[in-house]
Formats: structure tokens, sequence, C-alpha cells
């Protein structure tokens, strides 16, 4: 069985993550969909339960997909899950320089063991990212080019949650 590790914080999970997810699921035997915990993120739309309930719920209907969360570093996630590479997302030049920084402190923090593996999202969700999604939640403007209906409508609830306190 070939399990791959998809880390990010999916703050909120876009179509761009969901793309990458179903390619990913098409080509691996399991997919761990890992919710990390970032220490140097205390901006969060949603809390990690809130984010693993609207994840496991998108994905109930697939057997090959799990969901969980951290606060350890991805590497580390993978090599308790006995994952053979780790899923990273591809929108633009810009994420590669960076990926494949990331992929070789993963290879020499797991001895090797753990490759990284680049998918590119689909032409329509290059463009997206977790952070544009809650700006233009902020705005008031539409989500359903971004997101799933029902991480539009939990956005939705959370933006009136917060907006109405003013």
């Amino acid at each position: 069985m070939t399990r791959v590790l998809y880390p990010g914080s999916f703050d909120p999970i876009t179509k761009g993550h969901m793309n990458i997810i179903n390619q990913a699921s098409d080509l691996f035997d399991e997919v761990v969909i890992a919710i990390l915990k970032n220490p140097y993120k205390n901006n969060s739309l949603f809390t990690v339960e809130e984010r693993m309930d609207m994840i496991s719920n998108l994905y109930s209907r697939m057997n090959n997909i799990k969901v969980i969360s951290s606060s350890r570093a991805a590497v580390d996630v993978a090599l308790l899950h006995e994952c053979k590479a780790i899923i990273r997302g591809l929108r633009s030049l810009s994420d590669y320089d960076y990926e494949v920084q990331l992929q070789q402190i993963n290879k020499d923090m797991s001895n090797d063991r753990i490759n990284t593996i680049c998918l590119f999202a689909d032409k329509e969700y290059q463009f997206i990212s977790s952070s544009m999604v809650k700006e233009v939640m902020r705005l008031g403007k539409d989500l359903s080019k971004y997101v799933d209906p029902s991480i539009e409508k939990s956005m939705i609830l959370k933006r009136k949650d917060i907006y109405d306190r003013f």
C-alpha cells in the first residue's frame, strides 16, 4: 500500500487543495490529509477541530482519504503514519523555489526515507490560496468559485459571527 501525506493549514480548504487531493487519491492507495498547527500563525479563521470536521465531511464517501491533525513537523507526521512521500501542490514558479528547499530539508530530516511529490493544480485553481479566499470573504464577495458549497456556508456563518460583533 502506498500512503502519502498532504500537509497544510487548510484554513480554509479551497478548490485548489481539493484538486490536489483528488489527483493524489487517483495516484496513491491512501492520502493522509494532515492539518498542521502552525505556532507562528495566530490569525486562523477556523479552529483545527472545525477544519477537521469540514474536511472529513467533504471526503466522507472516499475510503482512501484520512484526515488527521498534528503540531509536529510534516516530515515527522509522514514517518509516524508510514507515508512514502509528502504531497505538495504547486501554483507558480515562486512555489517551486520554496518547495525545492523544503523537500531537501524533509529528505535530510527523514534520513532519505521521505520523498516529496509535487502536483500541479489544474489551471482554473492555480491562483487560489486560502489567504486570498479569506480576503474575498472579508469583502463579502462570492466564494463559490474558490471553495466547495459546504465550506462557503461555513465561511459565511463565520463571517457573520466575526463582523456582527462590531
